[in-house]
């Protein structure tokens, strides 16, 4: 299949530093997309850009309303976007702290909400519609062992997502969700490097390995382009079957 052409679409990206935000970015651009990463970290911004001199950054730490609020109010028209920052803080339930709690919500509900909220409001008035794609995880679904609060953040991000897509659909904006399961980014290889924890979790995935990063960002980009026109308020697994099984 050809890839989808995305030309003169202008497309935001956060949490585009790393693994899949930033594969994503990349890829985006490479199918014709004028692309804006976002990301609290300006070295990571400062090598994306060493290695895709197209790209358009911002730095901010989305978990601050008011930054975010000025660092994408003079945005322009944006055609796509994909919400991919998100934290993970793992811990047993009984010993989350109020300071975990708080920081996840922030950044894996709060500043996904927060961002969809400015780039819609320019979409609407741009009256060209548009498309948004949260990235989600298979743990919106599933109970995991100490992911109390991130497995709670995913849930409302799936929430999230159907809501958008009944209110903002009228304006001829699509919002979905990709759900993948553990990904091999830098951060997944070190997270489940360990053959016994890893065990388990690929004993419940029916394709029996984990994603590659490139299985998900090739999820993002369906869907955002005409190719899933008709698609709005899914909740897509890239997960091997996992929440099938």
């Amino acid at each position: 299949m050809m890839e989808p052409s995305l030309a003169g679409k202008r497309v935001v990206v956060t949490g585009a530093g790393k693994g899949i935000g930033r594969a994503t970015a990349k890829a985006l651009l490479a199918c014709g997309a004028e692309v804006i990463a976002v990301t609290r970290t300006q070295s990571d911004l400062d090598s994306l850009v060493q290695e895709s001199p197209k790209i358009m950054t911002i730095c901010v730490d989305l978990a601050n309303w008011e930054a975010t609020e000025n660092a994408l109010k003079d945005i322009g028209p944006v055609d796509l976007l994909v919400n991919n920052a998100a934290i993970g803080i793992v811990g047993p339930f009984l010993e989350v702290s109020q300071e975990a709690f708080d920081q996840l919500f922030n950044v894996n509900v709060k500043a996904l909400f927060h961002v969809s909220q400015i780039i819609a409001k320019g979409m609407k008035c741009h009256g060209a519609g548009g498309a948004i794609v949260n990235v989600s995880s298979q743990a919106s679904q599933r109970a995991l062992k100490d992911h109390t609060v991130y497995c709670a953040t995913k849930s409302a991000a799936d929430m999230l997502t159907k809501v958008m897509a009944l209110e903002l659909g009228p304006h001829k904006i699509r919002v979905n969700a990709v759900n993948p399961t553990v990904v091999m980014t830098a951060m997944g290889q070190m997270a489940w490097s360990d053959p016994i924890k890893s065990a388990g979790m690929l004993s419940r995935i029916p394709l029996g390995r984990f994603a590659e990063i490139e299985d998900v960002v090739n999820a993002i980009i369906f869907l955002l382009s005409d190719k899933s026109a008709m698609i709005n308020g899914a909740i897509l697994p890239v997960d091997g079957g996992f929440l099938a099984s």
